[in-house]
């Protein structure tokens, strides 16, 4: 099990690896006070943004980014699958780095135990493709008749 977990964490840093560091590190323990919409921090590949200014503009909703304010969210923004222009305007918001004791690998390796083999949304796609499939069946043999 720690396998997947250490490769999927091994995976991550592969689109945010380009953003220049600011020198500055902050621990988990700091960027957890900042979980409120006035003011929002998060690490994702870690790395710390405030995403404070971008709260209102987000697709997502208000809602998403503070299910995960003050938090290391780089599973769930990896999960929601962000687009490379997503990924792009994130790098504006960039304030420092993650404390090496709290990098990705640990906080990766804690979500994927925490939720088991598989995410609760590919549980929800799982049950959508079923009724898709279901509503289909009875679509195509309701006109057999």
């Amino acid at each position: 099990m720690s396998t997947k977990s250490e490769s999927f964490a091994k995976d991550l840093d592969v689109t945010m690896e380009g953003q220049e560091s600011s020198g500055k590190v902050y621990r988990l323990e700091e960027i957890a006070k900042h979980n409120n919409e006035q003011d929002l921090w998060m690490a994702i590949h870690n790395k710390v943004y405030d995403v404070s200014k971008f709260i209102d503009e987000h697709p997502g909703g208000i809602e998403v980014l503070l299910d995960y304010a003050g938090m290391e969210a780089t599973y769930a923004f990896e999960d929601v699958g962000h687009s490379l222009d997503a990924r792009d305007l994130l790098a504006q918001y960039y304030i420092g780095d993650l404390h090496e004791d709290d990098r990705t690998e640990k906080a990766a390796t804690a979500e994927t135990e925490e939720s088991g083999s598989s995410s609760g949304s590919g549980m929800i796609m799982l049950g959508l493709a079923a009724a898709v499939l279901a509503v289909g069946a009875v679509f195509m043999l309701g006109d057999r008749t």
